[in-house]
């Protein structure tokens, strides 16, 4: 059982900031990547930031510098801090995770998705 659990989107601003947390539940054994998603309307579906277990991160130019992502290794929970909004952002963000359930086995899950508007 792993199971993501997004939370935190919403209405924002533009200019305005939003922090979108994302916790994986379940048996784990590790999360060697976990990452934030994000599709808008009538697009694909993009990748906006990853964060590795030793913490390297790599973020999608159009956010760098605007947006961080961050990880509780311990709760096996990601969170991406959002700043400078722009309606660009304006998807619905997925968490991904790739988990280790039991050694040697890797499998990839994804959350079902928080929409983030940015709108005056």
């Amino acid at each position: 059982q792993v199971q993501l659990v997004e939370s935190g989107g919403g209405l924002v601003q533009p200019g305005g900031s939003l922090r979108l947390s994302c916790a994986a539940s379940g048996s784990i054994f590790s999360a060697d990547v976990m990452a934030w998603y994000r599709q808008a309307p009538g697009l694909e579906r993009e990748l906006v930031a990853t964060i590795a277990s030793d913490g390297l991160t790599n973020y999608a130019d159009s956010v760098k510098g605007r947006f961080a992502i961050s990880r509780d290794g311990a709760k096996n929970t990601v969170y991406l801090q959002m700043n400078s909004l722009k309606s660009e952002d304006t998807a619905v963000y997925y968490c991904y995770a790739l988990i280790r359930r039991i050694v040697g086995v890797r499998n990839s899950y994804w959350g079902q998705g928080t929409q983030v508007t940015v709108s005056s």
